[in-house]
């Protein structure tokens, strides 16, 4: 008897499961699933429906105000097949492209979950995007349809292109809109069941996620059938996700890690995703939800972490046992204040959009501060020097075998073929991403190839010295770049964003830069030091690249500074100069 989709997927799940804590076991016993169709909906959503599990929670989503909407995976399994059969009699076909956008609402659930069942491409989209960015986003994704709510439905008045939208809510401002406009509500009435009469294959496109862009213009990524909903079994297996657990995971729609974790990992491990939606952060109220709602699985950004060590984390008396933290680098400093309150180590995680993870903390394994831990089931890591092309043993490139392929990995950048060539050269993927490698083949990050830079013939990792500096109480948020200088070619500058209470003047910077002295090497010491507010792209990740163009224009012929020096706008730069 031939085994089902979903049989194969699960066989491949609870052997992962079963080595939760063995890494090395996991490696020796793991191999990707492979098959011909899939259908993360049809397959998988489908089988936990319909089995012991069909009436645990799969979304909980918890108002400022304590309203809540709960669903179970036999409701989302029912609604996605109501969906499916709605937009279908709209005119939706299968691989008409969609953009879903949405916030943290049980419609972006359903959605998705009917659009993957009837074969519809997603790009998923934040709300945060204003007309520019939505008409590339239309125009590049060959869009025909768009999901969103009557407050933003305005924004594409103004985005060229032919497409409909499908409107949750009334739109806000009373007036009409160029485009046909279908109501959510109409979908209530749509018939129960829908069938697809030819399955998705697993190489068929499934996703495609616009990338954010920390150094240049956004990325398209492609991903298929299986590339995400049967890739992210690495992710899961780095959170620990077990059958039962509630997960929640601080991110925002439209991109590629609220997909990672509040959808894909936890579904996999038939987890609860749970999610608390406020209009500003505030730590204890967050901290109060875990505990009402029994969370015992949480990921969040560094700067949700860094946010947090500022209240008192003891006030949540049943911390979460699996605690993780992705999208950039978490310094040493956090996760120490972290493991003294909750007894818990927060295990670093390195993916990308163009990946499931790839390198990871695994649960049960001893955590170095500061390192991303090692390669997990599923792939195969190389390091490749970036002048010569060779492998490297100790720091290089983290790049990808691609004999065999890990599932988990994009089949390339959409309509990009150059691009695509580029990252997939020479027989490995290239993330673009230096990192170190010790004797016992745990990796750390150095930071991206773009970001790492010489001084006096050393090469720095911004990382690194970001890590020592934000150790200082003064500092919240802190970017190192290469500022130009005659002599050394270049010198570590640090940006600080200060913490509360904080003054940016001269004796903070001495401080911080005294700071700095005590504990990085003089060929590490940060020179330069400039109170300023950090870009970032609209995901949240530090925009280094405009501060080294900034850096460029106020020391334009590479002149030493003297201790203070006022560079326009009246931002003050100090140097080491201030110590002697």
């Amino acid at each position: 008897m031939t085994q089902s989709a979903a049989d194969t997927f699960r066989q491949a799940r609870d052997q992962l499961l079963a080595c939760r804590t063995d890494p090395d076991q996991a490696h020796a016993t793991f191999t990707w699933p492979q098959f011909e169709h899939f259908n993360f909906a049809a397959d998988w959503i489908e089988d936990i429906a319909s089995g012991s599990r069909a009436d645990q929670p799969a979304v909980v989503i918890v108002e400022e105000d304590g309203t809540s909407e709960r669903r179970s995976y036999r409701d989302l399994s029912e609604r996605s097949h109501q969906v499916a059969a709605w937009l279908t009699t709209l005119g939706v076909q299968r691989g008409d492209r969609v953009i879903v956008m949405l916030g943290n609402q049980i419609e972006l659930w359903e959605v998705m979950l009917a659009c993957f069942r009837l074969g519809a491409p997603v790009i998923p989209t934040t709300v945060m995007l204003g007309a520019s960015d939505l008409a590339d986003r239309i125009g590049r994704g060959e869009a025909s349809w768009v999901v969103t709510t009557g407050a933003e439905t305005p924004k594409f008045d103004e985005v060229p292109g032919e497409f409909q939208i499908i409107q949750i809510g009334e739109r806000t401002d009373g007036s009409s809109t160029r485009c046909s406009v279908h109501d959510w509500a109409d979908s209530f009435n749509a018939p129960a069941r829908f069938h697809l009469s030819q399955p998705t294959a697993a190489d068929e496109t499934l996703l495609l996620y616009f990338t954010s862009g920390t150094t240049s213009k956004a990325k398209l990524v492609e991903h298929t059938h299986t590339s995400y909903p049967v890739g992210h079994l690495s992710t899961m297996y780095w959170i620990g996700l077990e059958p039962g657990d509630v997960h929640l995971n601080v991110a925002s729609p439209g991109w590629a890690k609220h997909a990672w974790s509040n959808f894909f990992a936890p579904f996999i491990a038939e987890a609860t995703v749970f999610l608390y939606n406020y209009g500003r952060f505030d730590a204890s109220a967050l901290m109060s939800q875990m505990e009402k709602e029994g969370v015992t699985s949480f990921c969040a950004p560094p700067t949700v972490w860094r946010m947090l060590i500022q209240a008192d984390l003891t006030q949540l008396k049943t911390p979460p046992t699996k605690v993780v933290a992705a999208g950039e680098p978490l310094n040493p400093e956090v996760i120490a204040q972290v493991e003294k309150a909750w007894g818990t180590q927060i295990r670093d995680g390195f993916g990308q959009t163009e990946s499931t993870l790839q390198v990871a903390n695994t649960p049960g394994q001893p955590v170095r501060p500061g390192a991303m831990g090692r390669p997990l089931p599923g792939y195969d890591v190389v390091l490749i020097d970036p002048d010569t092309g060779d492998e490297a043993s100790d720091t290089g490139e983290l790049c990808l075998r691609l004999d065999p392929r890990p599932v988990g990995l994009t089949v390339g950048y959409w309509g990009d073929p150059e691009r695509t060539a580029e990252a997939f050269r020479d027989g490995v993927y290239h993330t673009g991403d230096i990192v170190s490698r010790d004797i016992d083949g745990i990796i750390t990050y150095v930071g991206r190839n773009d970001d790492v830079f010489k001084a006096s013939d050393y090469r720095l990792s911004p990382f690194e010295l970001e890590s020592a500096v934000i150790e200082h109480p003064a500092v919240a948020e802190v970017a190192v770049v290469p500022s130009p200088d005659p002599l050394r070619l270049a010198v570590p500058k640090a940006y600080v964003r200060l913490a509360e209470g904080w003054e940016p003047n001269e004796e903070t910077a001495r401080a911080i830069l005294q700071h700095c002295r005590e504990h990085l090497a003089p060929y590490k010491r940060i020179r330069r030091l400039e109170f300023h507010d950090l870009p970032k792209t609209i995901s949240g990740k530090i925009r280094r690249v405009e501060l080294r163009r900034r850096e460029e224009e106020v020391h334009p012929d590479g002149g030493a500074a003297p201790a203070m020096a006022v560079h326009g706008s009246a931002a003050i730069e100090y140097t080491d100069a201030l110590l002697r």
